[in-house]
């Protein structure tokens, strides 16, 4: 736990796939820290100090020192708190789940995002496909394991949370078949497994709001065609 001297704080959006892995790494590390919402239409001063660099969240604070990004966020958070280790212990397992959270971020991420939110038809082919093999991939490593970190939950699941949450909402929003028990299951099963964990199910944000926003932004995309 965070002593009562530690000052640890999250500025982060509500609706952030990235605000949310800081948020499970902070509760499986039982961590107290202080939640700060940011409108970033409208960036806070306090936004602007802790990240002149991106001016996005997340942004962590501990004792008045920032971090930004949030695979090294939570990389520092479980570093600094030794308690129910986040990242394995042995160099190369250590190594693999740096590059499969990464390979999340520059495979996953932004192809299923763009597979939906493009107006150019061929272009969502495109992302559709270059997702649907990301995919492919995670489901050929997480084999019959419960999580990719083993029985407990490590960091490719964390970086995952995107897939497990996000892919579901926005691909039902696209009319899209991203993600399903046919094509991959293995990885349904572990997406399911992951947003149903104490840790995960607490700190993800409430699915209606989320899927009514992207709905609108969809439509409003699709209305410009």
């Amino acid at each position: 736990m965070a002593s009562s001297e530690e000052e640890v704080a999250l500025l982060g959006v509500s609706g952030s796939p990235f605000a949310c892995r800081v948020k499970i790494a902070l509760k499986l590390k039982g961590v107290e820290y202080k939640y700060l919402e940011e409108n970033l239409a409208n960036k806070s001063d306090l936004l602007l100090k802790y990240n002149p660099v991106h001016k996005k969240v997340p942004v962590f604070v501990h004792n008045g020192k920032s971090i930004s990004e949030s695979l090294i966020i939570v990389e520092y958070i479980d570093e600094t708190w030794n308690q129910n280790p986040i990242l394995p212990s042995h160099p190369y397992q250590r190594a693999l789940a740096r590059f499969w959270s990464k390979f999340i971020d520059d495979k996953v991420v932004g192809a299923a995002w763009k597979a939906v939110f493009t107006v150019d038809e061929k272009e969502r082919e495109t992302n559709t496909e270059e997702a649907m093999k990301a995919l492919q991939f995670l489901e050929n490593e997480i084999k019959d394991k419960k999580f990719f970190g083993g029985e407990e939950i490590g960091l490719v699941d964390i970086a995952a949370v995107f897939i497990a949450f996000w892919i579901p909402i926005v691909q039902e929003i696209g009319d899209l078949d991203l993600l399903t028990s046919q094509k991959f299951p293995k990885l349904y099963n572990w997406s399911q497994e992951l947003v149903n964990h104490p840790a995960v199910k607490e700190s993800l944000p409430p699915r209606d709001p989320i899927f009514a926003y992207f709905k609108v932004r969809y439509e409003n995309l699709s209305a410009s065609k």
